[in-house]
């Protein structure tokens, strides 16, 4: 059962790596880079951040890369803001969501343009 202050601790976690991740300097990193979701361990010793960009999976998976990359400094960033009492092991994973949504929200304005044109016609 999941208690409150972990989820608490969840989304103190995601607020924090949205901002951590515009001060990492690694060209890799997108700038248009999400936090999707953020799941921490029972213990706090394991978290596993969902991130997606806007840009696409290639794009977000370069991100992973260069997230991995720079996750010491993700890790004593998190630790210094949030004042834990251990900083969980970080595991980046690349998520498409933001893009398949993006579609599915360009596809239903084409099938709603194509219904105002067929009533336009009747």
């Amino acid at each position: 059962m999941p208690s409150f202050k972990n989820n608490r601790m969840a989304e103190d976690i995601h607020r924090e790596l949205t901002d951590i991740f515009r001060l990492v300097k690694d060209p890799r990193v997108s700038n248009m880079l999400s936090v999707v979701r953020v799941e921490l361990a029972g213990d706090g010793s394991h978290c596993k951040v969902y991130v997606s960009s806007l840009y696409g999976m290639e794009d977000t998976q370069q991100s992973v890369k260069g997230l991995k990359s720079a996750a010491g400094f993700i890790r004593r960033e998190l630790f210094a803001r949030l004042k834990m009492r251990k900083s969980p092991e970080l595991e980046f994973i690349a998520d498409n969501s933001i893009a398949r949504g993006a579609e599915v929200t360009r596809k239903l304005d084409q099938i709603s343009s194509t219904e105002e044109k067929s009533h336009e016609q009747d």
